[in-house]
Protein backbone atom coordinates (compact mmCIF):
# COMPACT_ATOMS: atom_id res chain seq x y z
CA UNK A 1 0.00 0.00 0.00
CA UNK A 2 1.32 3.24 -0.75
CA UNK A 3 -0.67 6.71 0.86
CA UNK A 4 0.36 10.09 -0.50
CA UNK A 5 1.20 12.54 2.36
CA UNK A 6 0.52 16.37 1.72
CA UNK A 7 -0.22 19.07 4.89
CA UNK A 8 -2.12 21.38 2.07
CA UNK A 9 -4.58 19.12 1.58
CA UNK A 10 -5.53 19.45 5.49
CA UNK A 11 -7.50 21.68 7.10
CA UNK A 12 -4.71 24.09 9.30
CA UNK A 13 -6.39 23.95 12.55
CA UNK A 14 -6.08 20.06 12.29
CA UNK A 15 -2.75 19.99 10.57
CA UNK A 16 -0.10 19.59 13.48
CA UNK A 17 -2.15 16.59 15.16
CA UNK A 18 -2.53 15.05 11.72
CA UNK A 19 1.10 14.94 10.96
CA UNK A 20 1.70 13.43 14.23
CA UNK A 21 -0.55 10.70 13.69
CA UNK A 22 0.81 9.93 9.85
CA UNK A 23 4.48 9.72 12.14
CA UNK A 24 3.60 7.62 14.19
CA UNK A 25 2.07 5.26 11.61
CA UNK A 26 6.20 5.33 10.40
CA UNK A 27 7.31 5.06 14.15
CA UNK A 28 6.11 7.02 17.27
CA UNK A 29 7.94 9.92 17.99
CA UNK A 30 7.90 13.90 19.09
CA UNK A 31 7.72 16.85 16.42
CA UNK A 32 8.75 20.25 16.15
CA UNK A 33 7.23 22.32 13.76
CA UNK A 34 7.94 26.21 13.59
CA UNK A 35 4.93 28.35 12.73
CA UNK A 36 2.78 28.89 11.37
CA UNK A 37 2.72 24.69 11.31
CA UNK A 38 3.41 21.70 9.30
CA UNK A 39 4.70 21.77 5.91
CA UNK A 40 4.84 17.91 4.61
CA UNK A 41 5.25 16.30 1.53
CA UNK A 42 5.61 12.50 0.78
CA UNK A 43 4.71 9.41 0.88
CA UNK A 44 4.26 6.49 3.05
CA UNK A 45 4.49 2.58 1.00
CA UNK A 46 4.75 -0.99 2.56
CA UNK A 47 6.69 -3.82 0.86
CA UNK A 48 5.89 -6.87 3.15
CA UNK A 49 7.93 -6.41 6.40
CA UNK A 50 9.34 -3.23 4.98
CA UNK A 51 7.74 0.40 5.69
CA UNK A 52 9.22 3.25 3.27
CA UNK A 53 8.76 6.40 4.04
CA UNK A 54 9.87 9.67 2.11
CA UNK A 55 9.19 12.72 3.45
CA UNK A 56 10.17 16.57 3.19
CA UNK A 57 9.51 18.39 6.01
CA UNK A 58 9.67 21.68 8.02
CA UNK A 59 10.20 20.19 10.95
CA UNK A 60 13.98 21.02 12.20
CA UNK A 61 13.93 18.08 14.57
CA UNK A 62 12.18 14.68 15.32
CA UNK A 63 12.79 12.66 18.50
CA UNK A 64 12.06 9.70 19.86
CA UNK A 65 11.97 10.14 23.52
CA UNK A 66 12.81 7.95 26.62
CA UNK A 67 9.07 6.73 27.43
CA UNK A 68 8.60 6.00 23.36
CA UNK A 69 11.83 4.13 23.16
CA UNK A 70 9.68 2.26 26.39
CA UNK A 71 6.75 1.69 24.08
CA UNK A 72 4.65 -1.27 22.72
CA UNK A 73 6.36 -0.98 18.91
CA UNK A 74 8.28 -4.19 18.43
CA UNK A 75 11.75 -3.43 17.99
CA UNK A 76 12.93 -2.23 14.88
CA UNK A 77 16.03 -1.01 12.98
CA UNK A 78 15.83 2.30 11.07
CA UNK A 79 17.91 3.14 8.16
CA UNK A 80 17.74 6.28 6.87
CA UNK A 81 19.38 7.75 3.77
CA UNK A 82 19.94 11.59 3.25
CA UNK A 83 18.39 13.19 0.50
CA UNK A 84 19.73 16.46 0.46
CA UNK A 85 21.47 19.29 2.92
CA UNK A 86 22.98 17.54 6.24
CA UNK A 87 21.22 16.30 9.47
CA UNK A 88 22.98 15.53 12.82
CA UNK A 89 21.54 11.94 14.10
CA UNK A 90 22.24 11.22 17.45
CA UNK A 91 21.91 7.84 19.71
CA UNK A 92 23.42 5.51 22.26
CA UNK A 93 26.01 8.54 22.98
CA UNK A 94 26.94 9.24 19.88
CA UNK A 95 26.52 11.83 17.01
CA UNK A 96 26.56 11.27 12.88
CA UNK A 97 26.05 13.99 10.58
CA UNK A 98 25.13 12.88 7.48
CA UNK A 99 25.00 14.48 4.20
CA UNK A 100 23.20 13.44 0.82
CA UNK A 101 24.48 10.05 -0.36
CA UNK A 102 24.93 8.92 3.46
CA UNK A 103 23.47 5.88 4.61
CA UNK A 104 22.84 6.10 9.06
CA UNK A 105 20.89 3.67 11.28
CA UNK A 106 19.14 4.09 14.12
CA UNK A 107 17.06 1.89 16.71
CA UNK A 108 13.76 2.04 18.04
CA UNK A 109 14.57 0.15 21.41
CA UNK A 110 16.75 3.71 22.68
CA UNK A 111 15.90 7.53 22.72
CA UNK A 112 17.49 9.31 19.56
CA UNK A 113 17.34 12.70 18.12
CA UNK A 114 17.12 13.74 14.23
CA UNK A 115 17.93 17.45 13.79
CA UNK A 116 18.19 19.54 10.45
CA UNK A 117 17.59 23.66 10.93
CA UNK A 118 16.61 23.16 7.16
CA UNK A 119 13.76 20.49 8.09
CA UNK A 120 13.87 16.48 7.92
CA UNK A 121 14.87 15.17 4.50
CA UNK A 122 15.61 11.61 4.53
CA UNK A 123 14.30 8.25 3.09
CA UNK A 124 13.55 6.35 6.05
CA UNK A 125 13.27 1.91 5.80
CA UNK A 126 11.79 0.52 9.03
CA UNK A 127 12.12 -3.53 9.29
CA UNK A 128 11.73 -5.54 12.51
CA UNK A 129 15.54 -5.65 14.12
CA UNK A 130 14.88 -9.71 14.66
CA UNK A 131 14.61 -10.12 10.96
CA UNK A 132 18.54 -8.62 10.26
CA UNK A 133 19.60 -12.11 12.21
CA UNK A 134 22.49 -10.01 14.19
CA UNK A 135 22.78 -9.54 17.58
CA UNK A 136 22.05 -6.52 19.73
CA UNK A 137 25.35 -5.40 20.62
CA UNK A 138 26.36 -5.29 17.13
CA UNK A 139 23.52 -3.09 16.02
CA UNK A 140 23.87 -0.58 18.63
CA UNK A 141 27.99 -0.51 18.03
CA UNK A 142 26.85 1.27 14.41
CA UNK A 143 23.88 3.26 15.66
CA UNK A 144 24.45 7.01 14.86
CA UNK A 145 27.22 5.89 12.75
CA UNK A 146 27.83 6.93 9.16
CA UNK A 147 28.13 3.39 7.62
CA UNK A 148 31.50 3.27 5.48
CA UNK A 149 31.22 5.75 3.21
CA UNK A 150 32.61 4.99 -0.17
CA UNK A 151 32.80 1.31 1.06
CA UNK A 152 31.74 -0.67 -2.34
CA UNK A 153 28.35 -2.48 -0.12
CA UNK A 154 27.53 0.69 0.90
CA UNK A 155 27.51 2.35 -2.21
CA UNK A 156 25.96 -0.34 -3.54
CA UNK A 157 22.82 0.28 -0.89
CA UNK A 158 22.75 3.98 -1.26
CA UNK A 159 21.91 3.48 -4.82
CA UNK A 160 19.53 0.77 -3.84
CA UNK A 161 17.96 2.42 -1.45
CA UNK A 162 17.18 5.72 -3.45
CA UNK A 163 15.88 3.84 -6.02
CA UNK A 164 13.29 1.85 -3.80
CA UNK A 165 11.94 4.91 -2.46
CA UNK A 166 11.73 6.72 -5.96
CA UNK A 167 9.66 3.70 -7.27
CA UNK A 168 7.94 1.85 -4.41
CA UNK A 169 5.35 0.98 -6.57
CA UNK A 170 7.54 -0.79 -9.33
CA UNK A 171 8.27 -3.67 -6.49
CA UNK A 172 4.93 -3.97 -4.93
CA UNK A 173 2.34 -6.77 -5.29
CA UNK A 174 3.60 -9.93 -5.74
CA UNK A 175 7.00 -9.21 -5.41
CA UNK A 176 7.16 -7.07 -2.23
CA UNK A 177 8.15 -9.95 -0.33
CA UNK A 178 11.24 -10.64 -2.12
CA UNK A 179 11.88 -7.30 -2.23
CA UNK A 180 11.42 -6.96 1.61
CA UNK A 181 13.88 -9.76 2.47
CA UNK A 182 16.63 -8.68 -0.01
CA UNK A 183 16.38 -5.07 1.16
CA UNK A 184 17.06 -6.98 5.07
CA UNK A 185 19.73 -8.69 4.11
CA UNK A 186 21.56 -6.10 1.78
CA UNK A 187 21.59 -3.79 5.42
CA UNK A 188 22.80 -6.65 7.53
CA UNK A 189 25.66 -6.71 4.49
CA UNK A 190 26.25 -3.10 5.29
CA UNK A 191 26.44 -3.54 9.05
CA UNK A 192 28.44 -6.57 8.86
CA UNK A 193 30.59 -5.26 6.64
CA UNK A 194 31.13 -2.00 7.77
CA UNK A 195 32.46 -3.60 11.22
CA UNK A 196 33.74 -7.23 10.23
CA UNK A 197 32.24 -8.39 12.78
CA UNK A 198 33.61 -12.04 12.21
CA UNK A 199 35.01 -13.39 9.09
CA UNK A 200 31.59 -16.29 8.99
CA UNK A 201 29.52 -13.17 9.17
CA UNK A 202 30.73 -11.00 6.78
CA UNK A 203 30.78 -13.58 4.50
CA UNK A 204 27.57 -15.40 5.60
CA UNK A 205 25.87 -11.70 4.27
CA UNK A 206 27.87 -10.74 1.62
CA UNK A 207 26.97 -14.69 0.21
CA UNK A 208 23.07 -13.52 0.98
CA UNK A 209 23.32 -10.69 -1.32
CA UNK A 210 25.49 -11.69 -4.25
CA UNK A 211 21.86 -12.23 -6.33
CA UNK A 212 20.98 -8.67 -5.14
CA UNK A 213 24.61 -6.98 -6.30
CA UNK A 214 24.63 -8.84 -9.18
CA UNK A 215 21.45 -7.68 -10.51
CA UNK A 216 21.97 -3.82 -9.44
CA UNK A 217 25.54 -4.07 -11.39
CA UNK A 218 23.52 -5.73 -14.16
CA UNK A 219 20.89 -2.86 -14.24
CA UNK A 220 23.34 0.12 -13.75
CA UNK A 221 25.08 -1.33 -17.08
CA UNK A 222 22.18 -2.05 -19.22
CA UNK A 223 22.82 0.28 -21.47
CA UNK A 224 26.70 -1.85 -22.42
CA UNK A 225 26.06 -3.59 -25.45
CA UNK A 226 29.42 -5.52 -24.75
CA UNK A 227 27.72 -6.74 -20.98
CA UNK A 228 28.05 -10.78 -20.98
CA UNK A 229 27.71 -13.55 -17.82
CA UNK A 230 32.01 -13.65 -18.35
CA UNK A 231 31.98 -9.90 -17.08
CA UNK A 232 29.24 -10.20 -14.97
CA UNK A 233 30.90 -13.16 -12.60
CA UNK A 234 34.61 -11.75 -12.98
CA UNK A 235 33.35 -8.36 -11.23
CA UNK A 236 31.98 -10.31 -8.62
CA UNK A 237 35.02 -12.89 -8.21
CA UNK A 238 33.07 -16.03 -9.15
CA UNK A 239 33.06 -18.53 -11.95
CA UNK A 240 30.16 -17.73 -14.82
CA UNK A 241 28.53 -21.88 -13.56
CA UNK A 242 28.26 -19.86 -9.90
CA UNK A 243 26.39 -17.12 -11.57
CA UNK A 244 24.24 -19.05 -13.68
CA UNK A 245 23.06 -20.93 -10.27
CA UNK A 246 23.13 -18.33 -7.87
CA UNK A 247 20.67 -16.42 -10.28
CA UNK A 248 19.06 -19.34 -10.79
CA UNK A 249 18.14 -19.95 -7.37
CA UNK A 250 15.54 -16.68 -7.72
CA UNK A 251 13.99 -18.13 -10.56
CA UNK A 252 15.88 -15.83 -13.35
CA UNK A 253 17.88 -16.49 -16.36
CA UNK A 254 20.54 -13.97 -17.28
CA UNK A 255 19.87 -13.71 -20.97
CA UNK A 256 15.96 -13.18 -20.51
CA UNK A 257 16.56 -10.72 -17.45
CA UNK A 258 18.39 -8.44 -19.76
CA UNK A 259 16.71 -8.40 -22.56
CA UNK A 260 12.96 -7.53 -20.66
CA UNK A 261 14.86 -4.66 -18.45
CA UNK A 262 16.44 -3.14 -22.24
CA UNK A 263 13.09 -3.82 -23.55
CA UNK A 264 11.60 -2.23 -20.56
CA UNK A 265 14.02 1.00 -20.56
CA UNK A 266 13.49 1.47 -24.48
CA UNK A 267 9.38 1.59 -24.14
CA UNK A 268 9.60 4.03 -20.96
CA UNK A 269 12.00 6.45 -23.01
CA UNK A 270 9.73 5.91 -26.33
CA UNK A 271 6.61 6.44 -24.34
CA UNK A 272 7.83 9.59 -22.19
CA UNK A 273 7.42 11.94 -24.76
CA UNK A 274 10.74 13.11 -24.66
CA UNK A 275 12.45 10.93 -27.66
CA UNK A 276 9.90 12.09 -30.03
CA UNK A 277 12.95 13.97 -31.89
CA UNK A 278 15.47 10.72 -31.59
CA UNK A 279 15.30 8.00 -34.13
CA UNK A 280 14.09 5.05 -32.58
CA UNK A 281 17.48 2.94 -33.31
CA UNK A 282 19.30 5.21 -31.48
CA UNK A 283 17.42 4.55 -27.78
CA UNK A 284 17.60 1.07 -29.05
CA UNK A 285 21.49 1.37 -29.24
CA UNK A 286 21.48 3.34 -26.30
CA UNK A 287 19.79 0.67 -24.06
CA UNK A 288 22.12 -1.82 -25.50
CA UNK A 289 20.91 -3.32 -28.94
CA UNK A 290 23.22 -3.34 -31.67
CA UNK A 291 20.57 -4.42 -34.41
CA UNK A 292 17.42 -2.06 -35.25
CA UNK A 293 15.98 -5.33 -37.00
CA UNK A 294 16.41 -7.18 -34.20
CA UNK A 295 15.54 -5.08 -31.71
CA UNK A 296 12.22 -4.31 -33.65
CA UNK A 297 10.98 -8.22 -33.67
CA UNK A 298 12.18 -8.61 -29.81
CA UNK A 299 9.90 -5.40 -29.20
CA UNK A 300 6.68 -6.41 -30.55
CA UNK A 301 7.18 -9.67 -29.53
CA UNK A 302 7.67 -8.92 -26.05
CA UNK A 303 4.38 -5.75 -26.03
CA UNK A 304 2.68 -6.71 -29.38
CA UNK A 305 3.33 -3.62 -30.53
CA UNK A 306 6.29 -2.11 -32.82
CA UNK A 307 8.57 0.39 -31.17
CA UNK A 308 6.82 3.38 -34.08
CA UNK A 309 3.69 1.97 -33.02
CA UNK A 310 4.11 2.36 -29.54
CA UNK A 311 5.42 5.83 -29.53
CA UNK A 312 2.33 6.59 -31.14
CA UNK A 313 0.04 5.23 -29.33
CA UNK A 314 1.65 6.24 -26.13
CA UNK A 315 2.01 10.08 -27.28
CA UNK A 316 -2.06 10.18 -28.29
CA UNK A 317 -2.95 8.84 -25.14
CA UNK A 318 -0.91 11.90 -22.98
CA UNK A 319 -1.71 14.96 -25.66
CA UNK A 320 -1.13 16.95 -22.45
CA UNK A 321 1.76 15.86 -20.71
CA UNK A 322 4.77 18.06 -20.56
CA UNK A 323 8.29 16.69 -20.70
CA UNK A 324 8.91 14.70 -18.00
CA UNK A 325 5.52 14.68 -16.77
CA UNK A 326 4.16 11.15 -15.20
CA UNK A 327 1.39 9.28 -16.77
CA UNK A 328 -0.87 6.24 -15.44
CA UNK A 329 -0.71 4.88 -18.95
CA UNK A 330 1.22 1.83 -19.93
CA UNK A 331 2.19 -0.39 -22.24
CA UNK A 332 0.59 -4.35 -21.55
CA UNK A 333 2.40 -7.19 -22.70
CA UNK A 334 0.12 -9.74 -25.25
CA UNK A 335 -1.62 -12.70 -23.75
CA UNK A 336 0.37 -15.57 -24.22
Amino acid sequence: MIQIVDSRTIEAGVRAETMHAVAARIIPVELDFPEPGPVVRGRLADLGELRISSIRSNGPKVERTPILARDDLAPSLMLGLQVSGSSLVVQDGREAVVRPGDIVVYSSTSPYTLADSEGYRQHQFRMPLERLALPRDVVRQVTATRLSPGHPVASLAAGYFRQLAGRPEAFAGAAADAVSRSSMELIRAVISTHLDVTSAATKAASEATLQLRILEYVRAHLGDPSLNAARIAAEHHISRRQLYNVLAEGGISLGDWIRSHRLKACRDELGSGLSQRVAIASVAQRWGFRDPSSFGRLFRAEYGLSPRQWRQTATKAQPDSAPGSHSSFQCSKPER
